[in-house]
């Protein structure tokens, strides 16, 4: 009879707690497609007499995660704990040292500590699995390392944080202004008292970071993605992509140029009429293109314990049935350290200016962006009414590149026509 594959549990906040349901809910159906029975034995957690909904009577409980991991009756770690250091990354290299297998939720600490625990996985014969790591539910690791391993990728996009989009969602859905919506989302738990990790778009540029290494067998590099948050944007530019028929999104970008890897998270407008355009709410989507397969999109719930621990225990049937993988799809030995583009790919951009209101205003902006190549697809002037001399004026270009339109901008904000700082956002075609 085979033997069980015995868990022990890293964390029983709400991702760690929802495993354990999990596994505790539907142990028969997981033990008939894992082919062994799946068990959790033991568990860490700084809390004992805490009532997290799960019976864990008869589990052996450490104070300690990396003595959790150390266990000899413990064949696979759990790593719910969270955060790109500390216990976490600690618990997951004792772990593996011993040749015990680890799955984990923690984007952080694969975003900066990838490619060395990928190493020492393999070293030790053990796998290293992080389908919960990115969006959640959506099984975009697998599909990007087994269901689409035959395709050159040519691109992988995401809205990675279903906080950002919840705020956007509502902000263009009901007119309110960032602030307000923010303290309804901490107040509904989708936002945290600090929300400057999803909000300023280091949690969802982590995600984008593993997702471009096994796209594109590159080395993790979180500190190559050029990101920017939802922080800064404006209502009135939300409102006035609508005008235009875009939506704005906190979207993640990864594609090669060449020999080098170009990574961005930031708000980029969107078709209203595209999959990403009509995303609302909490949910998170990939898309992947690739040359046999063409366009995949994925769509689900990207956080939550339900979600993410169904993605775990996805993981730990993999490993219970003895599947074995390298953790980004190719040996860690082969991921090559890309250079990072020095640039965005050309793209067409939204533009936002306040003009004085009085003839040749357009004129001049027209002849600064001229004078740099920048071709204008659209401009007019919003049906806001303009006060105090003061006319919004809205432009969509053509393809170009960022840098020559700063420095067209540059030359509109010095002129004495300009009345406040422009705004340029980048138009993704999806």
């Amino acid at each position: 009879m085979t033997e069980p594959l015995r868990i022990g549990l890293a964390g029983l906040g709400t991702v760690g707690a929802g495993v354990a349901r999990l596994l505790a809910a539907n142990a028969d159906l997981i033990a008939a497609r894992a082919g062994r029975e799946v068990r959790v034995v033991a568990v860490s957690a700084r809390d004992r007499a805490k009532d997290r909904g799960v019976d864990l009577a008869g589990l052996a409980w450490e104070e300690d995660p990396v003595a959790l991991a150390g266990r000899a009756d413990v064949d696979l770690l759990v790593e719910a704990m969270g955060g790109e250091s500390g216990p976490a990354k600690a618990a997951t290299e004792a772990a593996l040292a011993r040749g015990a297998h680890v799955v984990t939720a923690n984007k952080a600490l694969l975003a900066h500590h990838g490619a060395a625990l990928a190493a020492a996985a393999e070293r030790a014969g053990a796998e290293l699995r992080f389908e919960a790591a990115v969006a959640g539910g959506i099984p975009c690791v697998k599909a990007l390392g087994e269901g689409l391993a035959g395709n050159r990728v040519a691109r992988v996009m995401g809205v990675l944080n279903g906080t950002c989009n919840y705020i956007l969602t509502r902000m263009e859905a009901e007119g309110l202004a960032y602030a307000d919506v923010l303290a309804d989302a901490q107040r509904l738990g989708y936002a945290e008292a600090d929300p400057s990790f999803d909000v300023g778009g280091t949690d969802a540029a982590h995600k984008l970071a593993l997702l471009a290494a096994l796209a594109f067998g590159t080395r993790v590099d979180f500190d190559g993605v050029m990101t920017e948050g939802i922080d800064k944007l404006s209502l009135a530019d939300i409102a006035h992509a609508a005008e235009l028929g875009f939506r704005i999104k906190l979207l993640g970008v990864a594609r090669m140029q060449g020999e080098a890897l170009e990574q961005r998270m930031r708000p980029c407008l969107v078709p209203a009429a595209s999959p990403f355009g009509k995303l609302e709410g909490v949910t998170n989507m990939v898309v992947v293109e690739g040359d046999a397969v063409g366009r995949i999109v994925m769509e689900g719930p990207g956080a939550g314990g339900g979600p993410t621990a169904s993605a775990i225990v996805a993981d730990v049937i993999d490993i219970a049935r003895g599947a074995h993988s390298p953790a980004f799809g190719v040996p860690a030995a082969l991921l090559r350290a890309a250079p990072r583009a020095e640039s965005g790919a050309p793209a067409a951009y939204y533009i936002r200016l306040a003009l004085a209101d009085r003839p040749g205003a357009l004129g001049r902006v027209a002849a600064a962006l001229g004078a740099v190549g920048v071709s204008i697809h659209r401009m007019v002037q919003s049906a806001d009414e303009a006060e105090g001399g003061e006319a919004t004026v809205l432009i969509v270009t053509h393809e170009t590149t960022r840098e020559r339109l700063d420095s067209a901008l540059a030359v509109v904000a010095a002129s004495d026509v300009s009345m406040g700082a422009p705004v340029a956002i980048r138009i993704e075609p999806v």
